[in-house]
């Protein structure tokens, strides 16, 4: 795989969770850190997406906020 992202975390799927239009995919990183997302089911179902596949976040952003309480 040769993206442009620069912030490519892989991973295993721990979790899908489908909706009606929508699938949450929870996936835990090689240093255990967990990262949710929220594709399309259409895109879930091309990707083969399951519990225990390898998979890889790709975080594309042109802002990153922060906040503080």
């Amino acid at each position: 795989m040769r993206i442009s992202a620069r912030n490519v975390l892989r991973g295993k799927v721990q979790k899908v969770v489908e909706g009606a239009v929508n699938v949450e995919v929870l996936l835990k990183l090689d240093g255990g850190e967990e990262v949710t997302s929220i594709i399309t089911k259409a895109s879930a179902e091309r990707l083969g997406l399951a519990v225990g596949k390898v998979a890889y976040a790709v975080v594309k952003a042109s802002d990153v906020m922060i906040g503080v309480d």
